[in-house]
């Protein structure tokens, strides 16, 4: 799922870099109608992209994202004791540091 939206995001973010640099190129030396268009293509992009994005979708698949780790926890309770103890030998020797 994590996986899924991380394709989603880098797919919307591609599609409106594209946008802005089709818009930054052509400003000079296009006719009024043609920057219309081009506008009106990068507000449909950026629209699309916040409702997809908006902030009840991501507590949903931030909801979606636990629920599966909670689940892999669940079936694999070795691999999450080993990360429990990973991350707090991490946190110990980057405290033991000061």
């Amino acid at each position: 799922m994590a996986k899924k939206l991380e394709k989603t995001i880098d797919q919307d973010l591609t599609l409106l870099a594209d946008t802005l640099d089709e818009v930054l190129q052509s400003a000079g030396n296009k006719s009024k109608d043609e920057l219309d268009k081009i506008r009106s293509k990068a507000e449909g992009v950026l629209r699309d992209a916040r409702s997809r994005f908006n902030g009840e979708t991501l507590t949903k698949h931030a909801r979606e994202a636990a629920a599966t780790a909670n689940d892999y926890v669940k079936d694999n309770p070795w691999y999450g004791v080993g990360a429990g103890a990973a991350i707090g030998i991490v946190i110990g020797v980057l405290l033991g540091r000061r």
